[in-house]
C-alpha cells in the first residue's frame, strides 16, 4: 500500500521539479520583423471587447503585424463594439462569421475563417479573456524563433478570485507541471506528450497549412491540445511555456461557469470513458488517499502528501503566486473528480456561448 502511494507522488515531484528548473521562459522582447497575423475569435463577447481591444492596441516590437478580429455571429452587441474600435485603427481588421458548418464546433471554424483570411508567415491567436503585456506577442514569437519551434503556447497565468475558482484553476497548470517533462515533450514525436493551450497560441504558417489548418480538428472541443497532436504527428516540434509574466486570463467567475466550461469539455480531455476513469484514479490516489492514509497513521501517507504538495507549490511560483492553496489538493481533486463525471453525464446538453456542446 505504501509503494502505492510513494510512487506516482515520488514521480510527480520529480517531474515537477525538472520542469521547474527548465520550463521555457519568454524573455527577448526585440523588434519582430516578420509578417505576423494576430487571430482573436469571439462570439458574445461584450464585456471582454472594449479592455480587449485597448490591449491589443498597446503591443510593442511588431513592425509588421496584422490584428483579425471575427465576430462568430454573437447575439449581443460584440459586432458593434468592435466595429466602432477597428475603424479607428489601421492594422485592425474585422471579420464577419459565415453560418457554422455541420462536422465543425464555434472555435475552430472561427479560426479557420481567420486563416484564409490573413496572409502572416506566424500566426498567433489570443481568446477574448486574455489580457497581454505589451510586449508578450514580441516575447512569445522571439522565443518561438530562438528555439527553433514550429509552435508554443505561453501558458497565461490564471486568475482566480472566488474560492471555486482557487481550488479548480491552478490544476490546469499543475497537471502539465507535474505529468510531463517539458524539454523531452517539445522535441518527441509522441503525440502523448503534447501540451497546448489556445488562450495563447504561436504557431508557423506553413506547418499549420501542412495539416489543413483546423479541418483536422474541426470537431475538436479541447481543439488546442487536438491541433498539437495534429501538428506532432505531421513532424512538427512544439511546447508550452510559462507565459504567466506576460499575460493573464480569468476564464469562470462563478461555480456556475466552472461547472459549465468544465462539463463541456473534460469527458473529451482524457480519449474515452476508460482513460476518464484511470485520470479519476489517478486523481483519487495522488491527491485524496495520500491525506487518508496518513490520518489513519500511515508515514508513507504523510510524505505522498507532501511531495504533491511541493509540486503543486512549484507550480504556484512559476505562476507567480504563494502555492499555499497546494495544502487544499485534496478538495481540488475531489471537485475535478466530480467535474470529469458530470462532464460525461451532460454531454451534449450543455450551453456554451448560446450553443450546445
Amino acid at each position: 500500500m505504501d509503494l502505492i502511494l510513494l510512487i506516482p507522488a515520488g514521480l510527480l515531484f520529480f517531474i515537477g521539479l525538472i520542469n521547474f528548473m527548465t520550463v521555457r521562459n519568454p524573455w527577448d522582447y526585440s523588434q519582430i520583423d516578420e509578417k505576423l497575423s494576430i487571430h482573436i475569435p469571439l462570439r458574445n463577447e461584450e464585456s471582454n471587447v472594449q479592455a480587449l481591444l485597448e490591449n491589443l492596441s498597446q503591443q510593442k516590437y511588431l513592425s509588421n503585424a496584422q490584428f483579425f478580429f471575427l465576430d462568430d455571429n454573437s447575439e449581443d452587441d460584440t459586432f458593434k463594439l468592435l466595429e466602432q474600435f477597428c475603424e479607428r485603427v489601421p492594422n485592425f481588421h474585422l471579420l464577419s462569421g459565415a453560418a457554422l458548418p455541420q462536422g465543425w464546433i464555434g472555435k475552430t471554424w472561427a479560426l479557420q475563417q481567420l486563416l484564409n483570411e490573413s496572409r502572416g508567415e506566424i500566426v498567433v491567436t489570443i481568446d477574448a479573456d486574455v489580457r497581454l503585456q505589451s510586449d508578450a506577442i514580441s516575447k512569445a514569437v522571439n522565443l518561438l524563433k530562438s528555439t527553433q519551434l514550429d509552435f508554443l503556447s505561453p501558458y497565461p497565468a490564471q486568475l482566480a478570485h472566488t474560492w471555486s475558482e482557487k481550488l479548480i484553476q491552478p490544476l490546469l497548470q499543475w497537471s502539465w507541471f507535474s505529468t510531463v517533462i517539458l524539454r523531452f515533450a517539445e522535441r518527441s514525436s509522441m503525440s502523448s506528450t503534447v501540451v497546448a493551450n489556445g488562450q495563447f497560441f504561436v504557431v508557423r504558417r506553413s506547418v499549420l497549412e501542412k495539416i489543413g489548418g483546423y479541418r483536422a480538428v474541426a470537431n475538436k472541443v479541447l481543439d488546442d491540445v487536438a491541433l498539437g497532436r495534429e501538428l506532432v504527428k505531421s513532424g512538427s516540434h512544439g511546447t508550452v511555456a510559462n507565459g504567466s509574466l506576460i499575460a493573464s486570463t480569468r476564464m469562470y467567475s462563478s461555480w456556475a461557469e466552472i461547472q459549465a466550461g468544465y462539463g463541456k469539455s473534460l469527458h473529451s480531455a482524457f480519449g474515452s470513458l476508460v482513460g476518464s476513469f484511470f485520470a479519476i484514479t489517478f486523481l483519487f490516489v495522488t491527491g485524496i488517499a495520500p491525506l487518508i492514509a496518513g490520518i489513519t497513521g500511515s508515514e508513507a501517507g504523510w510524505y505522498a502528501f507532501a511531495a504533491v504538495t511541493l509540486t503543486r507549490t512549484m507550480s504556484a511560483i512559476k505562476a507567480g503566486k504563494s502555492g499555499l492553496d497546494g495544502f487544499l489538493h485534496p478538495i481540488s481533486s475531489a471537485l475535478l473528480i466530480y467535474l470529469i463525471i458530470y462532464s460525461w453525464l451532460m454531454r451534449g446538453h450543455i450551453q456554451w456561448k448560446g450553443r450546445t456542446v
